[in-house]
């Protein structure tokens, strides 16, 4: 079985009204790449994938007219993908959804938001104090994880969460001083985030469940020097003793030799491109045992992906994030 978590940059731009795909030439979400080369890139993407199933990260928007599930569900039938069938969350406000595109002859799967004391639901508030200043902050999810319950052709189940934490980038700030506090703010605000999902990891695992966490946490170990100040990144704290990603573990080291990425990211002001570890695939211990193979689709990282100019150029064009796949035997 191939799982996949994407980040698919302004996903929704590529969408009319009505959810049909719009190939032009007119300027999509991402800079200099047109709506029509956009498009024709990621079904690309997704066609070599074949994945059984694919936790899109930006997903089309559902909103008043809109809906996530009928777009996606376009996409996949322009592109002639098997997984064809979609479930999604909680919309947002940002016109960035989460969904899960799958195989339906493989697996079902089915919107399934838990709660506990420890854990509301991810629609809701969480409150915690951020600043140590004896009062509870109250945190909220801009895009809520989607929570899944996975039923395998076979009869297998597990869980499978999809998140998208908030950003650390201090958008809408100008100034040094102004700029490190949104900063910082971000920062406990993703933190807080992370501290939410690990307890409804931990929930997962008291109930023996099989779990798998997957998307775009907008951090890795050793990713900025703010991470000193809090003592662990998000990352680490929402895998905690649970869970295991080799690329994650890969950055925990003291100095990684070759660390992984898995997003490209152009800085205007210096006119280069930099690196990030950004989107994972966490399973549980329980299946460690399945054979678990991991992958990052980086054309400039993965030799594979290089030496096909084709899938080079499509996953370039794509998306400023590449997929990462996880292949793992379950029945």
């Amino acid at each position: 079985m191939r799982l996949v978590t994407y980040n698919v940059e302004w996903f929704s731009h590529l969408f009319d009204k009505n959810d049909q795909l719009i190939l032009d030439d007119k300027p999509s979400g991402r800079y200099d790449v047109d709506r029509y080369t956009q498009a024709v890139s990621l079904a690309h993407v997704f066609q070599t994938l074949d994945a059984d199933a694919v936790m899109v990260i930006e997903a089309p928007n559902t909103g008043r007219r809109q809906r996530t599930v009928r777009a996606l569900g376009a996409f996949a039938a322009e592109a002639g993908l098997r997984a064809c069938e979609v479930v999604s969350g909680f919309a947002t406000d940002t016109h960035q959804e989460i969904a899960l595109m799958y195989d339906p002859a493989v697996l079902s799967a089915e919107h399934d938001a838990q709660s506990s004391p420890e854990a509301p639901r991810f629609d809701g508030s969480f409150e915690i104090d951020l600043d140590i200043d004896e009062r509870p902050d109250r945190v909220r999810f801009s895009k809520p994880p989607l929570e899944l319950a996975v039923t395998l052709h076979g009869g297998r189940t597990l869980r499978l969460i999809g998140a998208h934490l908030k950003s650390k980038a201090p958008y809408g700030v100008q100034g040094h001083d102004a700029i490190i506090q949104r900063a910082l703010e971000n920062r406990r605000t993703q933190l807080a985030q992370a501290i939410w999902l690990h307890r409804r990891i931990e929930a997962h695992m008291a109930a023996g469940d099989d779990l798998i966490v997957m998307g775009d946490l907008n951090d890795g170990p050793g990713l900025d020097e703010y991470e000193r100040l809090f003592g662990r990144s998000s990352v680490e704290i929402i895998m905690g003793q649970e869970l295991r990603d080799p690329h994650a573990q890969i950055l925990s080291q003291p100095r990684p030799g070759s660390p992984p990425s898995t997003a490209r990211f152009y800085d205007e002001d210096r006119k280069r491109f930099f690196r990030a570890c950004l989107d994972y695939v966490m399973i549980s211990k329980g299946l460690e045992g399945c054979n678990p193979r991991w992958r990052i689709w980086h054309p400039f990282e993965d030799a594979a992906c290089y030496k096909d100019e084709v899938l080079r150029e499509a996953l370039l064009m794509a998306s400023d994030h590449f997929p990462v796949s996880l292949d793992i035997d379950l029945t």
